[in-house]
């Protein structure tokens, strides 16, 4: 067995995948469901199977083995996704064989030189040249703990410390650009730091890996106030969240995720033991962030800052995340404090409570309705029921959007008739605008009969030789799994279920997981006298579709007055229905 498969057979997929989305395993069988993580759904079709270790999307198509899974999930190439299953399950790496290729190799030196730089940012943070840093923190209440936790630092103001670095490690200047940590000076005489006498937040993606950087002016003339690190190889801003690698694990245990504007708010909620907090990383929230959130708890509380900035980032970040299906909540502090103020200002305790009364998003909304439209006016209460509306709409349950139609009346001063009549318009338009989502429906016997090839290894030699002979199969939508099968066999190979997706194409890959996800049945319940009652019934079923295939031919030919034709489909009737007298009389073999 070589490393990569070994690999896989010491990895359990259930675990892995249930590391970044909320399983529940369906029945008592191999199968367990939830979300998918990949694209936006409120109902689950994505699944894995224990058995097989592999997972399925049949909503948006997503599936593979978990390597496949850490690669999607994390960006990584193949082999960084090897690397960190090994890492993470202490398994040895092979001496040669990993990164191998060129773009791991690359990317490899790219996180390389964010480690150097966030070693120097921090010796630099305090070494004599970090005592104004220093004090920033002290007078922020940031205890030396903390930064220590996220890895604080400072950058050089001379614009040089990297650059030298990387320099004495045989960095190139391409590659040092490429990293986002420096940049080539436009007359070509070198290059110098991104970052220059700024206050350092380390950024990480979800599995921990540092791939970037926030940096905070100290000085009033340093523009603009932060400064992040730019789109790179390893770097995605639209697909990261600051601080849920270390925040994921309690977001879970809280059952919800608290989401503030910046990196210092992230560090004063979280010095105040509110652990489960996340922050964008200088850029406008993304469904892809929101899905990383929804993957560890079905609730976010919105924290942004009350000015007018924070106030309108979360209206625009309302529907985003309620199109993820998140309830949500909206905490907005007294006193026009960001949280990191009212922290400092009121205390951690004060915070908490502040939080556990946090309003449903509605009550903010309708508030900032009440601001922006005059309520005394019939003109004004419908701007306001239509600014309401969507976000109303977006609730995930219909007795949660009735509860709250109670509500929208009797603030607006409307009648209850009329804007539950608004309310079903919107639902109607809504059912009409989404598709639903087309399961595979396999045939029953297809089921058993894969799975009894895949589990039991005398089925398997008694019944693949015939799989050629079952004219049944030939016109089946499973003809090239089985084809397949029939192949490795031939060819003297284990059959697995990874072996024979291999083989197939998009579609047929498609049909096999619907057949193996079809059926949870324990593996010990699957036979040779299985198979052989699958095929049997699958050939009986075809012979009863050729027959009916007949009848109503021979009913064409009489309406059309084609009397020699219908008498030559009557005859073959009849031959048919002989012969599927004489096999159900015989107790031989497979027919």
């Amino acid at each position: 067995m070589d490393f990569i498969e070994q690999l896989k057979s010491s990895v359990d997929i259930v675990r892995v995948v249930g590391e970044y989305v909320r399983l529940r395993r369906a029945g008592s069988g191999p199968r367990y469901t939830g979300l998918c993580p990949f694209h936006q759904e409120k109902t689950p079709s994505f699944s894995v199977h224990s058995t097989h270790q592999f997972y399925k999307c049949f909503g948006c198509g997503a599936g593979g083995d978990v390597i496949k899974f850490v690669m999607e999930i994390e960006r990584l190439t193949f082999w960084e996704a090897v690397r960190l299953l090994a890492e993470r399950n202490g398994i040895p790496l092979p001496k040669q064989g990993a990164e191998t290729d060129e773009e791991s190799r690359r990317r490899a030196a790219l996180y390389e030189m964010h480690e150097i730089a966030a070693r120097l940012f921090r010796e630099h943070l305090f070494s004599p040249a970090g005592q104004e840093a220093r004090a920033y923190l002290e007078r922020r209440g940031v205890p030396p703990a903390v930064i220590e936790e996220f890895g604080l630092g400072l950058s050089d103001r001379s614009g040089q410390m990297l650059v030298r670095a990387f320099q004495r490690a045989g960095f190139s200047p391409e590659l040092m650009e490429e990293s986002g940590l420096a940049l080539r000076r436009n007359d070509g005489t070198g290059s110098y730091d991104r970052f220059r006498g700024r206050l350092m937040f380390p950024i990480h993606s979800e599995s921990g890996k540092l791939i970037g950087f926030g940096g905070r002016a100290l000085a009033a003339e340093d523009q603009p106030k932060y400064l992040n690190s730019p789109e790179t190889p390893i770097y995605r801003k639209s697909q990261v969240l600051y601080n849920l690698h270390r925040a994921r694990k309690l977001i879970e245990e809280a059952g919800r995720a608290v989401l503030v504007e910046g990196y210092m708010d992230v560090i004063g909620v979280h010095a105040a033991g509110v652990r489960n907090v996340a922050a964008v990383c200088g850029t406008s929230l993304t469904a892809l962030q929101v899905r990383s959130l929804r993957r560890h708890a079905p609730e976010v509380v919105l924290n942004f800052d009350p000015d007018s900035a924070g106030a309108a980032a979360t209206e625009k970040y309302i529907p985003v995340l309620l199109d993820e299906g998140l309830r949500l909540r909206v905490l907005e502090l007294r006193g026009g404090l960001d949280p990191d103020e009212f922290i400092r200002e009121h205390g951690a305790e004060a915070y908490r409570a502040a939080l556990d009364s946090s309003r449903s998003y509605f009550h903010w909304l309708a508030d900032r309705a009440r601001s922006r439209f005059d309520l005394r006016t019939p003109e004004g209460r419908v701007a306001a029921f239509q600014f309401l509306l969507p976000a109303i709409q977006r609730m995930p349950g219909r007795l949660d959007r009735l509860a709250v139609a109670n509500d929208v009346a009797e603030y607006l001063h409307m009648e209850h008739g009329i804007v539950l009549d608004e309310f079903r318009k919107a639902a109607a338009e809504r059912r009409q605008q989404i598709r639903p989502r087309q399961q595979p429906h396999p045939d029953p016997n297809e089921v058993l009969l894969l799975h009894a090839l895949l589990h039991d290894a005398r089925a398997r030699a008694e019944i693949t030789p015939l799989l050629g002979e079952l004219s049944v199969l030939e016109s089946s939508p499973s003809h090239e799994i089985f084809q397949a099968i029939r192949r490795i066999a031939a060819a003297g190979e284990p059959l697995t279920y990874h072996s024979l997706e291999a083989r197939l194409h998009d579609d047929a890959r498609q049909r096999l997981a619907a057949l193996v996800f079809a059926d949870d049945t324990l593996a010990e319940g699957y036979s040779t006298e299985l198979a052989v009652s699958c095929i049997r019934k699958l050939a009986a079923a075809e012979q009863e579709a050729r027959r009916a295939r007949l009848r109503r031919q021979i009913q064409e030919a009489e309406r059309a007055g084609h009397v020699e034709e219908a008498l030559r489909l009557l005859e073959e009737l009849g031959r048919l229905e002989r012969r599927g007298s004489s096999d159900r009389a015989s107790s031989g073999g497979v027919r």
